[in-house]
């Protein structure tokens, strides 16, 4: 139904960032129920535009975070996607998966934890000691230890690891059938699609392998393994109500409400998950049905506002 009055989402967002999340679609959609999406002009003070109910955003910098954290102090009724502060835990791979690593989720229909990793910021020559000092096991993805690139590598003997570029972090591979499982999560809504991913590896590949395989870009929507004739076992996604508790831990540790977490199940089992990366606002586009899950997420933050201005003037009446 058409609302009494427009939501106003007011969006910075690269311009490759703006293409891929504001389709037609959406858009379309929005207008239907009244949500109408405005460009932030980033050379204006964000106080001369608006009024703004909800403010989308995936800019890094400095300078954008500061005019971020004014702005939110000045308008505490402007919902802000997602608090910068908050973001700034997944842009740093090292820092990245530190709350799923805290969680105690071995009761809840499987168990989920995170790859051995090790953080390398020296000399190239001296990580093959350092990752035989921390105990991991060849081969090694190495990915770079800041977020905005997903190029990662693969590392199959010691000899190779004197090739890479630090600063990276190292994760131990653990094999899960070639198939990852990107959790989407927008508020409360979660969505799961199935991805192709790095193939196993046995003792055979590790003996006839040699050196860095590079992967501009493991999972994406091209790779998509939704249609394939996939092993059932590799193919059964996660438990939902493991999933629901992963995701509202992960929501209330790391301040967010739109990320979306890479998941991978080891190959042999049926319950032991692993979370190998995290990103924030990932590419919502490539998500079946996404612009009904994310009209559906603003409207909700707007009837929760209303919902909190009642409470407060019924407790101010009391």
């Amino acid at each position: 139904p058409a609302r009494a009055r427009e939501l106003v989402v007011g969006y910075a967002l690269t311009s490759k960032k703006a293409k891929s999340f504001l389709q037609p679609k959406l858009r379309g959609l929005a207008r239907k129920k009244g949500i109408q999406f405005v460009a932030i002009d980033q050379k204006l003070p964000l106080s001369d535009q608006g009024p703004f109910d909800v403010i989308l955003h995936k800019l890094t910098g400095k300078e954008w975070q500061r005019r971020l954290e004014e702005y939110r102090d000045t308008h505490p009724e402007v919902t802000v996607l997602d608090p910068p502060g908050a973001i700034e835990h997944l842009l740093n791979r090292q820092s990245m998966l530190q709350e799923v690593s805290k969680l105690d989720l071995a009761d809840c229909h499987g168990k989920v934890g995170v790859p051995k990793q090790l953080f390398v910021n020296t000399d190239p020559l001296s990580i093959p000691a350092a990752v035989m000092r921390a105990g991991l096991s060849l081969p090694l993805v190495a990915k770079p230890l800041v977020a905005k690139s997903h190029e990662l590598s693969l590392a199959y003997d010691s000899a190779s690891l004197t090739k890479l570029e630090p600063p990276l972090v190292l994760q131990e591979f653990v094999n899960h059938g070639g198939v990852l499982f990107k959790v989407y999560i927008v508020g409360d809504a979660i969505r799961v699609v199935r991805r192709f991913s790095l193939p196993n590896v046995d003792e055979g590949d590790l003996s006839n392998n040699a050196g860095v395989f590079r992967f501009p870009r493991v999972s994406c929507a091209a790779a998509t393994a939704e249609d394939a004739d996939l092993d059932p076992h590799v193919a059964e996604l996660p438990p939902r109500p493991l999933l629901e508790i992963l995701a509202r831990e992960l929501r209330r540790r790391l301040g967010l409400r739109l990320f979306n977490i890479d998941m991978i199940r080891e190959h042999g089992t049926r319950d032991r998950f692993y979370v190998i990366d995290m990103n924030y606002f990932p590419g919502y586009g490539k998500m079946p049905g996404y612009e009904h899950v994310f009209t559906d997420f603003l409207l909700s933050l707007d009837q929760q506002k209303e919902y909190k201005r009642r409470l407060g003037y019924t407790s101010g009446e009391g």
